[in-house]
């Protein structure tokens, strides 16, 4: 029905003319791993599966232990031999692990070799069906040479039609004329279109008893067959409802490729990130010919379309929908690769007018049932066209305004048509509502099928009207009906919506510079408290050496001997001169782009995080860094010359070490962080960290930060003697 309503019929019936049997175009199950089979696939070019019957009816013979038809157990070996064929492919990652899960019992891979390609036992299997085989192909040609001796018969001739032996309800035949009979005993098989008598003369009854009962014989052989094959297909009849629900699972994925490379359709895999924006970018609707493609954002709660009539918006509000459709069943679609869509659990397309003799019901009541439904639905997106359509719009406006609003909280997408402007500006406050408004050449007086978000469109209904040659005395004297205050009513009504918006954007502004000045303000407490803090260990520090010295002092004041208190003077004088007092350094405002440096290391700034950054170093290395390590650096590194031969000598020291043992996390992974950017300036290619067993929250945080850590190779845990689990080998 959503097909339909979507006109999407074609569009499928064009992708399931690909499938090898008749199934439904939804694809279940994991749509990521769908999706990452289907570009593995498509690097490989395969032959196309063989074209195969419904097998539920045998599957249930077999479940009876019944005995199936030679052409039923063709249809097992059709399935067994491709997976033969494609379990011969040296495939990678999700494909081949799904690949190596279809093991083929070595009986059911025997009875391959028992068929040919048409599915007839091969000649050498049976002895007996194949002397049966021989013995017919003699008689048909007794009986091929029979005919022709009567066709070169002469009291024949003059009733002869042709000199041709022809193939009639699966007999061999002559055509002659009325009259034959006089000449010629024989059976009328049928009649050609020119009146003609297609014969089966007497003379070969004798061989034509012979050819039936050598069928009868081969029957009777094929039967035995078919019995002997079917007990070994009951055996395994579990792998073979397994194989023949992986078969169409594989038809799924190669009929989307085959259809995909006609006119290169794009797969677009549906996200459930809520960080990236939802958007079609240049979509084709596939039921429009030489269509113009759309692009418009749509990641809005609703998107609310209004503007001239015939200008596409039922077409925009279709193409949303369809393309969120055929994502939701990786069906191949005409758009660019950039284009993102959403998964949803529902899809709904309010379209159509309800009202008929057979309902019962009018337009706005049918529209209100559908809407009823909708509130015990969530994580769906709804497409409603003319959304005041069957009653007083005003009304209407209202109604649907607090209706829309309840829905956004069911985390439900709306995408509406309205030529109704008073719906339109009751939202557009609404920062989760999004206005597009189909664009009109006013100057050619025709739809330009473009749209422009963010502000309410006009319907152009007089301009319209005016196109489709409706008198122009009718069009004025509807204008004065409308009145000059109506349209002046319009325009304010569009203007407040853009002033509105307007507004909603300087709030917006200004909320995020007030979250700017807040964290500005906590930085700044912090580093307050950082220096009082370390205001407080350097009194203390002068404290403690203060009374060291004077504590000399006292000793050179008792002390009896003028010698021994000029030792002891000097010594505490020394003691003083080494007291230093640290300097507390004053913030470096650093910004994305500055010159740095880290130690002897120097580089750009390309990205700050909370206290942590990251360094571009002169030679293209990146570092993360604490930012408080790094200071401001003016020098600009000189170019490059095109041509630079260098001989990097590695440390002789093949690794070094890091301990992490009594560490919290966070502070565990600021020192590994700092620890891996040193042992890339230094040369190292692969340095050894401890973090120990115990409870395994610090090795789960070290292997998480492993994991995402741009310079690291691998890693891996150590031997024994380098203390095996409770330590890792990190290569950079």
């Amino acid at each position: 029905m959503i097909v339909k309503k979507l006109d999407l019929t074609n569009h499928i019936d064009s992708l399931i003319s690909f499938f090898s049997r008749e199934k439904s175009v939804i694809l279940e199950g994991d749509i990521n791993l769908h999706f990452k089979i289907i570009e593995d696939l498509e690097k490989y070019n395969l032959k196309t599966p063989p074209k195969l019957t419904n097998l539920d009816t045998p599957l249930a013979y077999l479940q009876k232990q019944g005995t199936l038809k030679l052409y039923e157990i063709y249809e097992f070996i059709k399935i067994i031999n491709y997976f033969s064929y494609l379990k011969k492919f040296n495939f990678e990652g999700k494909l081949q692990t799904w690949i190596d899960k279809i093991i083929i019992p070595l009986e059911l891979e025997k009875l391959i070799d028992a068929f040919d390609d048409k599915g007839e036992i091969i000649q050498g299997y049976h002895e007996d069906l194949d002397r049966v085989n021989q013995n017919l192909y003699s008689n048909r040609d007794s009986i091929k040479q029979k005919l022709y001796g009567v066709i070169n018969s002469k009291n024949l001739q003059p009733y002869l039609v042709d000199h041709q032996v022809h193939l009639v309800h699966g007999e061999q035949t002559l055509m002659v004329r009325g009259g034959f009979n006089h000449v010629l005993k024989a059976k009328v098989l049928d009649r050609s279109q020119g009146g003609f008598f297609y014969v089966l003369p007497h003379s070969v009854g004798e061989l034509k008893q012979k050819q039936s009962d050598l069928l009868n014989i081969k029957d009777e052989i094929n039967y035995k067959i078919s019995k002997e094959f079917s007990g070994v297909l009951s055996k395994h009849l579990m792998f073979l409802k397994f194989i023949n629900k992986e078969f169409d699972r594989y038809d799924h994925y190669q009929a989307r490729i085959e259809f995909a490379k006609i006119d290169d359709k794009t797969f677009i895999l549906p996200t459930n990130s809520t960080k990236k924006a939802q958007k079609l970018v240049d979509f084709k609707h596939p039921a429009l010919h030489n269509a113009k493609s759309v692009t418009i954002n749509f990641n809005k709660s609703v998107i609310m379309i209004t503007g001239v009539n015939a200008g596409g918006k039922t077409m925009l509000l279709k193409s949303i929908l369809s393309a969120v459709y055929m994502s939701k069943y990786l069906i191949p679609y005409y758009c660019d690769k950039s284009t993102v869509v959403g998964s949803y659990k529902g899809i709904s397309a309010i379209l159509d007018d309800p009202q008929s003799v057979k309902n019962d019901i009018s337009t706005f009541a049918g529209r209100m049932l559908e809407f009823s439904k909708l509130f015990n639905k969530s994580n769906t997106i709804v497409g409603v066209d003319e959304i005041e359509l069957g009653t007083d719009s005003d009304e209407a406006a209202s109604l649907f305004k607090v209706i829309i609003e309840e829905l956004i909280q069911k985390n439900i997408k709306i995408i509406v048509t309205t030529h109704h402007k008073r719906l339109a500006a009751l939202l557009a406050a609404n920062d989760k509502v999004d206005l597009v408004a189909a664009l009109y050449d006013e100057e050619n007086r025709k739809p330009t099928y473009s749209f422009l978000q963010g502000t309410i469109g006009k319907s152009y209904a007089f301009e319209t009207a005016q196109r489709y040659k409706i008198p122009l005395s009718v069009i004025k004297k509807a204008k004065q009906v409308y009145g000059d205050d109506k349209d002046r009513l319009n325009e304010l009504i569009e203007r407040s919506s853009e002033l509105e918006k307007e507004y909603m954007q300087k709030i917006a502004l200004l909320d995020s510079k007030i979250e700017k000045t807040k964290k500005l303000e906590q930085q700044l407490k912090d580093q307050k408290e950082s220096l009082d803090k370390n205001i407080l260990a350097q009194k203390d520090k002068l404290e403690k050496e203060y009374n060291e010295a004077i504590s000399e002092v006292k000793k050179a004041i008792k002390s009896s001997s003028t010698k021994e208190q000029h030792q002891i003077l000097n010594a505490a004088h020394k003691k003083k001169s080494v007291i230093k007092v640290e300097k507390n350094k004053d913030p470096i405002d650093l910004k994305v782009g500055d010159r740095v440096k880290y130690n002897n290391t120097k580089g750009t700034l390309i990205s700050i995080k909370g206290k942590k950054a990251t360094v571009e170093t002169n030679d293209g290395m990146k570092l993360q860094l604490p930012l408080s390590s790094l200071s401001r650096s003016g020098n600009i590194p000189k170019p490059k010359p095109k041509t630079i031969n260098l001989n990097v000598e590695k440390p002789k020291s093949g690794h070094i070490k890091l301990d992490l043992h009594g560490q919290r996390a966070d502070e565990a992974i600021e020192n590994l962080d700092k620890f891996l950017s040193d042992s890339l300036i230094a040369g190292f290619d692969e340095v050894l960290v401890y973090h120990g067993i115990g409870t395994g929250k610090l090795s789960r945080a070290v292997k998480e930060f492993l994991e995402v850590h741009p310079c690291v190779v691998s890693f891996n845990d150590a031997s024994a003697k380098e203390g095996g689990y409770g330590a890792k080998v990190i290569k950079l």
